[in-house]
């Protein structure tokens, strides 16, 4: 197994610095995710620029949320599902969202279910979803801004649900407490 570096603002050099200090002004701390994608600097400053971008989606918070979480659960992210649980915790979404999430669905709002069920087959289906499903997604509301929007959310989980399956990057101990492993 190839290992990866978690790098750290102390021992780290030019770009490799740069990208560290950015993460600890925008997070408060280095997480382990951009410690390792730090080996790749543009791979770092990317998924952060690309998270900014989905913070300005027309969204609401909760709606987010479902989105991010579905990807992960998909992608059976074991760093990314504990990290926005404690994101989702710290933005006050609805504990019942949460679990829902962490078990893969199951919302009690149809609105947000509609949501997940969007998110999952566009992942699933790498994009081409069939009629009744995009059907069901705009029905509920949903626009196409939105639909375009899951798919800039989905290209930001991309990012880091896959570098940390290559790095197996080790959970931070600030989001040990919402540990998950798929059931």
């Amino acid at each position: 197994m190839t290992e990866y570096t978690l790098h750290n603002v102390e021992n780290a050099e030019g770009e490799t610095k740069d990208v560290l200090e950015m993460a600890q002004k925008g997070y408060g701390f280095v997480p382990n995710l951009i410690a390792g994608l730090a080996e790749a600097p543009s791979a770092a400053r990317g998924y952060m620029a690309l998270g900014q971008e989905v913070m300005k989606t027309s969204f609401a918070p909760t709606e987010r949320h479902v989105v991010w979480f579905a990807v992960n659960y998909f992608n059976n992210c074991h760093y990314c599902m504990p990290a926005h649980t404690a994101v989702a915790k710290g933005e006050q979404i609805d504990d019942d969202v949460i679990e829902a999430a962490r078990n893969g669905g199951g919302y009690q709002d149809t609105r947000l279910q509609t949501l997940h069920d969007y998110v999952t087959a566009m992942v699933d289906k790498r994009g081409e979803i069939d009629d009744a499903t995009a059907d069901a997604f705009f029905a509920a509301g949903f626009t196409k801004q939105n639909a375009l929007e899951v798919v800039l959310i989905i290209a930001h989980k991309t990012i880091s649900n896959y570098a940390n399956h290559l790095m197996h990057t080790p959970v931070d101990d600030r989001l040990a407490p919402f540990a998950w492993e798929k059931g």
